[in-house]
């Protein structure tokens, strides 16, 4: 099991191995590029207090802060309590030793068959496409995956892709990472022509926080392999809060849409985030105002550093019942929790 610190180590600064030359990015890589990784620089931008500097570099050197202009911008100035900052601002704390809270909470190792290939449910496989991610948040499950041992060459892909063609019970494929999205088109593209050509795989599924933090990655480079492939495509998006949706969200959404893409959402129910009905029912709202329909609500994943963020599980079912006297069925998120060696979510 790798530690927190060489979790960070491990983790490359570039979004793929398609590396592409500052000057040839496209507007979503400069964006990413340039994303803030000073956990000073955060703090100064938002006008935050000195008291907060202490924590964030010591969080920063447990896992490396990662925050998009783009997503910076919906914070509020001089508020260390905004939603949004929250989700990427490091705290000391994500340095205790809480029990129960460990590196791998979903016992993702004992299920990867080959390097960035992960097949824990059946019909379906996980494909690590990207190490990176556009956004670093603080509570995610796989903030200690060792993506050194998952990121592999195009060698490696074709032996993973074996696997799936070898296999006809496999109906999807899901991009994950890190975030697919930071991978480069050209990679994703030539992924992507090689799943639709698995005769028995039905479906291509992303999982993304990209739209959501750099919206412009939805560009007609990308458009064209995800509009053009045989395969049924949905895109999960990962919203936590309706603060986080603004007219660029709104507009790449639109462009998914248009290119025959289903949108669904899932959310982590998270402390000092979403943790109210009223911020729950405005999140479904506002999702589905983007042509977005709420999916899963998670309970957090007990991942070593994120303890802070917890919702106990009667207090989940309390806000979900809550939910259920103000939304419409069909914007109620299923309240799940993933439990490792469980053959699919589990409602609670």
């Amino acid at each position: 099991m790798i530690t927190r610190t060489s979790a960070l180590l491990q983790r490359p600064e570039t979004p793929s191995a398609d590396v592409t030359p500052l000057t040839l990015q496209s507007a979503w890589q400069t964006q990413l590029s340039r994303a803030i990784r000073d956990p000073r620089e955060l703090c100064r931008r938002l006008g935050l207090d000195d008291a907060w500097l202490p924590g964030a570099e010591r969080g920063h050197t447990l896992f490396e802060v990662r925050v998009p202009e783009a997503f910076l911008a919906r914070m509020r100035h001089g508020d260390p309590h905004d939603p949004l900052l929250r989700q990427v601002l490091p705290l000391a704390t994500e340095d205790e030793s809480i029990p129960g809270y460990v590196t791998d909470p979903l016992a993702e190792a004992e299920h990867t068959p080959g390097p960035g290939l992960i097949h824990k449910y059946a019909g379906r496989v996980l494909l690590i496409a990207s190490p990176a991610c556009a956004v670093n948040c603080r509570y995610c499950f796989r903030r200690h995956f060792p993506y050194g041992d998952n990121s592999p060459s195009r060698n490696q892909w074709e032996r993973s892709l074996e696997t799936l063609r070898d296999d006809p019970s496999i109906h999807e494929a899901i991009l994950s990472g890190g975030d697919p999205l930071a991978a480069s088109d050209r990679q994703l593209g030539w992924l992507v022509e090689r799943l639709e050509a698995i005769p028995h795989l039905k479906r291509l599924r992303l999982h993304t926080r990209l739209p959501v933090v750099i919206p412009d990655r939805i560009d007609e480079a990308l458009l064209g392999w995800l509009g053009t492939t045989r395969l049924q495509r949905v895109v999960v998006l990962h919203v936590n809060h309706a603060q986080e949706i603004d007219g660029a969200v709104i507009d790449a959404c639109a462009r998914l849409k248009r290119a025959g893409v289903t949108l669904l959402n899932q959310s982590v129910l998270l402390r000092g985030v979403n943790d109210s009905v009223e911020a729950l029912a405005e999140l479904s709202e506002r999702l589905f105002e983007a042509d977005v329909l709420p999916y899963y609500l998670h309970v957090l994943d007990p991942v070593a550093g994120a303890a802070h963020f917890d919702v106990p599980d009667e207090e989940a079912r309390e806000l979900v019942a809550g939910l259920r006297g103000v939304l419409p069925g069909f914007l109620m998120p299923r309240l799940v929790r993933e439990v490792p060696g469980e053959a699919s979510k589990t409602p609670l």
